[in-house]
């Protein structure tokens, strides 16, 4: 059977679209994400890369690193503009797209040979297309299953040399004979869901390749590891993955979180952020049609702990305001005299809000319908004239109106120095 699964990369995808909008600098080390002291790496040119600086560092060990590179804060919607072009581009193709991030996807093309060819064929007509009409790059894994696509994938993507980026494959194919092959001069560290901690138990039991993991007693495996993981690696060892491609995937839940550029000690400033917060994952449910049960809070202090905290309503809601207020309510039982770093608001349990919403005594009077529909309302002022032209006053600032934007701060604050 010929391997029809794909796993599409878009190469070093935000560095890429910023180059796209700024040629200048293709050639330069060049960083994007959050560019203060307590910004994180979204992703790295390969000039950069060649210097040790990849996604998921701290921005202040990116400038250590390479104290050349260019430092641009990231754009999340400008990226989810040209992500949104990408997928399009996917799915002319099959509509089996089952996107992973703004940056990948899975994709099924087994039903659209006939149309379009054999799968290799598929992929170099997808990185023409990407490259003609977005000016940007991207690697394509081929194999009979998502998890071995996902690592072929790997196969393909270029590399970070001194002079910039030395091409990959492109497309790596693994046929359904060679998985095998494949995998067994593999690490183990390759594999899906093998951190650290199980690097080095499996390191404990002699096993550091996947030809290694694959060869031992299953029975064994599971006595080391527990059934779900034994079983687990076992299968993947293998080669063997049952998931399918889901073109449509459920939203379980929504969420924004924000990295402060400096501690915040005042309750009124901790509120109003919150409540900055709420509002925009009660702006993001109206707009996707959904309401959620469960709000969730997370608060990270000074000293980089952590502490979660949720509670369920009796019904679901869509309103900024009632889970802003839910919110505040949790943040009262943490102590956070010694300063907060990072706060998150959140709502899960989701249902479509088409399949109505029961009131409850909370939506009596000012404070409930008539608070909905004004929230509403804003949601259309600020659609015509703009996210600062209209708000709740629980979320006015020093600043004025500035409501939260989705991803606005997924890679930390901008322009500080602070560790």
């Amino acid at each position: 059977m010929t391997s029809h699964i794909m796993h599409v990369d878009m190469d070093a995808f935000f560095v890429s679209a910023e180059l796209v909008r700024r040629p200048e600098l293709r050639g330069l080390p060049v960083v994007v994400g959050g560019t203060g002291g307590r910004g994180v790496v979204a992703a790295a040119s390969y000039e950069a890369r060649a210097f040790g600086v990849y996604s998921a560092m701290s921005t202040y060990q990116a400038r250590r690193l390479c104290p050349r590179a260019i430092f641009l804060q990231g754009d999340h919607s400008y990226y989810a503009s040209v992500s949104s072009m990408v997928m399009e581009i996917f799915e002319r193709y099959t509509p089996l797209v089952e996107p992973v991030s703004l940056d990948e996807a899975f994709l099924d093309v087994g039903g659209s040979m006939r149309l379009h060819g054999p799968p290799f064929e598929i992929a170099q007509s997808i990185r023409r297309d990407i490259s003609h009409e977005q000016g940007l790059t991207c690697s394509v894994g081929i194999a009979p299953n998502k998890f071995l696509a996902k690592l072929a994938t790997e196969g393909a993507k270029p590399n970070p040399g001194p002079k910039g980026p030395i091409p990959g494959l492109g497309v790596k194919v693994v046929e359904e004979h060679e998985i095998q092959d494949f995998l067994d001069p593999l690490p183990v560290s390759s594999l899906w869901g093998v951190g650290p901690v199980t690097v080095a138990r499996l390191d404990q039991i002699g096993i550091t390749t996947v030809l290694q993991l694959r060869m031992f007693p299953r029975d064994s495996l599971i006595r080391a590891l527990g059934k779900t993981q034994g079983a687990h690696l076992h299968r993947l060892a293998h080669g063997v993955d049952e998931r399918n491609v889901e073109a449509q995937q459920t939203i379980k839940s929504l969420s924004h979180e924000e990295t402060f550029p400096e501690d915040l000690y005042s309750e009124e400033r901790i509120g109003t952020e919150i409540f900055r917060m709420a509002d925009a994952v009660g702006k993001r449910l109206r707009g996707l049609s959904f309401l959620g049960s469960t709000i969730n809070l997370k608060v990270r202090l000074k000293d980089f702990s952590t502490f979660t905290r949720s509670i369920t309503l009796p019904n679901p809601t869509d309103s900024g305001r009632i889970i802003g207020r839910n919110a505040l309510g949790l943040v009262e039982t943490v102590e956070v005299s010694s300063g907060v770093r990072l706060l998150g608001v959140g709502i899960s349990n989701l249902t479509k809000s088409n399949l109505g919403l029961q009131l409850s005594f909370d939506d009596v009077g000012s404070d409930g319908s008539e608070w909905r529909d004004a929230e509403r309302a804003i949601d259309q002022i600020q659609e015509k004239y703009g996210t600062q032209s209209i708000g709740a006053a629980s979320i006015l600032t020093e600043g004025g109106l500035r409501p939260k934007e989705k991803g606005a701060q997924q890679w930390g604050p901008s322009g500080d120095t602070k560790k």
